[in-house]
């Protein structure tokens, strides 16, 4: 029997790949760039198998196309880039590599948190570009003032894995008060760590920090808009290390162009890769760095290797370990058979 046939979207780890060529015939995009829609449409209706990654647009259109399609493992905890209803409907599963991610976006949160708080990236460019030196001063009561940690109140918007790990870091590493808004109270963390829960507005206002944890959704989508960008104090920062489209770029131009806010620091965009001439590189208070946050070889390796259970396990007939749609073992059981 011909082993089903896998379409990779990007370069992955040797090793994963040569385990994974045990079970599948396997096929790579070897370009930095990802596929264009075009050719990832085409290699669909061509295999049994597909790893895609956040930027890969599976849609309806060409979940319907690829009639010999069965399994989407996609390299990403989140999947709002899959039409996952559509998908269940069509008997194609859908997996993600959910919890390898939380220390590496955790640590990345704090990293922003940490430069913009501390200016760390205005001062380098200060030292790097001259401006130190053009002072003729080498240390001034107010040279580069930002804020310090400890004491201050981190507001946290998604208390899943990620957010309660930044919590934990806030609370333990920092002495800071954590407060935080989510779906679902999480009472027993509100023990453990003696945060405490807000509904989003009192969040907004309370907050000397915001970071948003949240998957993308129709109820998150634009969830901070110019509205809640007001409530916020002058003095605060905004973080986003989960989907740019949770945040409204526009407002957030407008809030760090006219003061409402003191600074951002952001991983994640509506429009990825962000163009050099945007809005947001003009604000020497934010700090961008490209959608980095798993971006740690223990992390990315992990994820890869979860990528590959999946598939494994579905080759060999067993439901994958981390399924997104449970509902399709209903329409179709797992497997090539």
């Amino acid at each position: 029997m011909a082993k089903p046939k896998l379409f990779i979207t990007r370069e992955l780890f040797d090793d994963v790949i040569k385990k994974l060529e045990q079970y599948y015939d396997v096929e790579v995009w070897d370009r930095y760039e990802q596929p264009p829609y075009e050719v990832l449409l085409q290699k669909a209706r061509e295999v049994d198998a597909l790893v895609s990654l956040l930027t890969d647009r599976i849609d309806c259109n060409l979940l319907q196309q690829a009639k010999k399609l069965r399994i989407v493992a996609q390299y990403a905890v989140g999947f709002d880039n899959i039409d996952v209803e559509c998908a269940t409907r069509l008997g194609i599963y859908v997996t993600n590599t959910p919890g390898v991610l939380t220390e590496a976006v955790a640590e990345l949160t704090w990293a922003l948190i940490l430069a913009v708080a501390r200016r760390i990236v205005e001062a380098d460019h200060f030292v790097r570009w001259g401006e130190w030196y053009r002072t003729k001063t080498g240390w001034h009561p107010k040279m580069m003032l930002g804020m310090e940690l400890r004491g201050k109140t981190l507001g946290i918007v998604g208390l899943g894995r990620i957010g309660s790990r930044v919590a934990e870091i806030a609370v333990k590493g920092f002495g800071m008060k954590v407060i935080y808004y989510d779906v679902k109270r999480r009472e027993d963390l509100e023990k453990e760590l003696g945060i405490e829960y807000r509904d989003l507005d009192q969040l907004l206002q309370e907050a000397d920090i915001v970071s948003i944890h949240v998957p993308l959704t129709k109820e998150t989508y634009h969830l901070i808009n110019e509205e809640r960008l007001r409530k916020m104090k002058r003095s605060a920062i905004l973080i986003n290390t989960a989907r740019g489209k949770v945040v409204d770029t526009e407002a957030l131009v407008k809030a760090l162009r006219e003061g409402w806010i003191a600074g951002a620091g952001l991983d994640v965009f509506e429009e990825e890769p962000l163009p050099p001439n945007h809005p947001l590189t003009a604000f020497k208070n934010v700090v961008l760095v490209p959608h980095i946050g798993s971006a740690t070889y223990e992390t990315r390796h992990a994820m890869a290797e979860l990528v590959a259970e999946n598939l494994i396990a579905f080759y060999e007939g067993r439901v994958p370990p981390n399924l997104v749609n449970p509902e399709v073992v209903k329409v179709r059981p797992p497997g090539f058979k």
